[in-house]
């Protein structure tokens, strides 16, 4: 008999608090969460984790990305049925289609989004993955439906899903002690679905979202090299380890007596093209100075170091603005080969006036 995902992940979630509680190993209760790490420290930290060669990174990659797995109890991957997704409702926009989808990630669990793709043939199309982080109204966000439908327009197929908790993912509460654990499945399972999907080249696959999204953008990245480019926005800092459980609810960044940060963890992606998008007003204000000189130093040992760039918005807020998107749109086009001539207006510059926002009884799949 195989029992529902939604109620292992309440008996997980409780058996993990109790044996936090229960004086369990070091290790089940050193959690790295918030601002765990002063900026100072932060700084520092990093500077005794340069690598000294290539073979120190990858040596030291071959841990973190254990220490990933172990810490998210994913060591031994949960059976995943097939994904039989429901597609419907699809609309014919301006360049670009969007559709309603579902399809099960685990057994007794459904991943909800929406598909965006372009209104244009192609023999092949890139796929990005967007997923959004602790905004109101989630995927349903003008900044989701924006970034996602612009990608498209540019040539794309593009699949924005909630969050656990958000939308119309209702399985389970979103603060469960073990959200990181489903969410990364979940991540996972969207990319299962993207590369389901006629046309989808395998060799052209993005992630990128803001927040939470970046960190779920990150951690994917570092564990699925399926995932050829990301661009994590306002999310990776040397000192800042994530607000919500989603994010750092459980043992990831401390394991075993052994320390890491999210940088090291967005720096597992390397050399696969990376683009850092950081602002003044949150934890990455230090980007320029902190985590992009040390993500370039570790992608120079590959001899890539240009495959890693950074856009600091010094003056933008904490989300997915015009100023983060079109730094997207740049750095996608550029990898992906995705066309930026499909988004010019008459002016010539990068537009979004063709993006029409869709409430959120058209978007959602339960509708």
């Amino acid at each position: 008999m195989q029992i529902p995902l939604a109620f292992l992940v309440i008996l997980f979630s409780i058996s993990s608090l109790t044996a936090q509680h229960a004086g369990g190993s070091k290790d089940s209760i050193v959690l790295c969460q918030g601002d765990f790490f002063t900026e100072k420290q932060g700084a520092d930290f990093l500077k005794g984790k340069m690598p000294a060669s290539a073979a120190d990174w990858i040596s030291r990659a071959e841990v973190l990305k254990r220490q990933l797995r172990e810490g998210m109890d994913l060591t031994i991957m949960p059976e995943a049925p097939p994904l039989k997704p429901i597609i419907h409702n699809r609309r014919m926009m301006d360049g670009y289609s969007v559709a309603n989808v579902s399809f099960e990630s685990y057994h007794g669990f459904r991943v909800t989004g929406n598909l965006y793709q372009p209104r244009k043939r192609a023999r092949s199309y890139p796929g990005v993955l967007s997923p959004h982080g602790h905004f109101e109204n989630g995927r349903f966000h003008a900044q989701t439906q924006i970034r996602s439908a612009n990608l498209a327009r540019m040539g794309a197929v593009v699949f924005a899903w909630d969050m656990i908790g958000y939308g119309d993912s209702r399985n389970v509460a979103h603060r469960l002690a073990n959200a990181l654990r489903y969410q990364t499945l979940n991540s996972m399972r969207a990319l299962d679905f993207l590369l389901s999907l006629e046309g989808v080249d395998s060799a052209r696959i993005a992630v990128s979202g803001e927040s939470g999204g970046g960190t779920q953008s990150f951690i994917l990245a570092a564990l699925d090299d399926r995932i050829r480019v990301t661009a994590p926005a306002v999310m990776v800092s040397a000192h800042f380890f994530g607000g919500c459980v989603c994010e750092s609810g459980m043992p990831i960044h401390f394991r075993h007596g052994n320390q890491t940060n999210n940088v090291e963890i967005a720096a597992l992606a390397a050399p696969r093209p990376q683009l850092l998008i950081s602002i003044g007003n949150d934890w990455t204000r230090n980007t320029p100075q902190v985590e992009y000189p040390f993500l370039k130093a570790v992608y120079g040992l590959y001899g890539r170091e240009t495959n890693v760039e950074n856009v600091h918005l010094a003056t933008e807020a904490h989300d997915y603005g015009p100023g983060k998107r079109q730094a997207l749109y740049v750095f996608l086009a550029k990898h992906l080969g995705l066309s930026l001539d499909r988004i010019r207006n008459q002016k010539g510059k990068l537009s979004e006036e063709k993006v029409l926002i869709l409430a959120y009884d058209e978007l959602s799949v339960t509708r």
